[in-house]
């Protein structure tokens, strides 16, 4: 079985990525202390590629209907397969891998491995907007967009215009996933029921990969920091997902 991880930077991936390590998973080497595949930049070359085909429409729509109707490039394709090599020349009955970036191109990837196993991470966006990832701004990697001048105006320091970016770049990836029928294998987990609620969602995970899903440590104050911090971390086109993920 292949698997991969499907969610923001910065919303608790690494906690997943260890999971199936520490669960027997093959997650390619060499790996970061967060468990992300290295070296990354045939990852990040790919993202660039896929936005080239992504249509922005202002405000905050973009149009992925041209990626959706035409099969990845011969260099996409070229660079995910270099970029997994050490996952899809393994012999091990499970393997995987996960990094970020893989949910920018997310559409492409299921066309190259419809049969994969993909696991739908999410965390509250007031949590996960607090720190800085390489995908807080979409433009590093392509991606057409702007601030809306609405929330932009709204922004009273450069720290808020950062929080901007980031939310930007979360409903973005929001997007991304929504804009194709879920593949055939697919599970969806929240950090913090992850975090909370540990054993009976790894009772899930285990079902869902086919092994027992090993505990590992799991920090509850991670849970809710937005609630001491200070800044900016809602803006209002957060609320029909946030609804839909139970957050509100």
């Amino acid at each position: 079985m292949l698997i991969t991880v499907i969610g923001r930077g910065h919303s608790g991936t690494r906690a997943i990525s260890h999971t199936l390590s520490a669960s027997g998973v093959y997650m390619g080497e060499p790996l970061n202390v967060s468990g992300d595949l290295l070296p990354p930049q045939k990852m990040y070359d790919a993202c660039r590629v896929f936005a080239q085909y992504v249509n922005y429409t202002g405000e905050l729509e973009w149009d992925f209907s041209h990626v959706i109707g035409s099969d990845p490039t011969p260099e996409f394709r070229t660079l995910i397969e270099e970029y997994l090599h050490t996952v899809l020349t393994s012999d091990s009955k499970l393997r995987g891998w996960k990094i970020p970036e893989t949910t920018l191109v997310y559409p492409w990837i299921v066309k190259m491995f419809p049969d994969a196993a993909y696991i739908f991470w999410v965390r509250d966006p007031r949590d996960c907007i607090l720190n800085s990832h390489l995908t807080d701004d979409l433009a590093d990697f392509g991606v057409k967009y702007t601030l809306p001048k609405r929330y932009l105006d709204e922004c009273k320091t450069e720290e808020d215009i950062v929080r901007l970016k980031r939310s930007v770049s979360w409903y973005y990836q929001r997007e991304i996933v929504r804009s194709i029928p879920k593949p055939a294998k697919w599970i969806s987990f929240r950090f913090e029921d992850m975090v909370l609620d540990q054993d009976a969602q790894l009772q899930r995970l285990s079902e869902f990969i086919g092994t027992d899903a090993a505990k590992i440590e799991m920090r509850r104050e991670s849970v809710g920091r937005y609630k001491n911090d200070t800044g900016v971390h809602y803006f209002d086109f957060f609320e029909a997902d946030m609804k839909e993920l139970g957050y509100l």
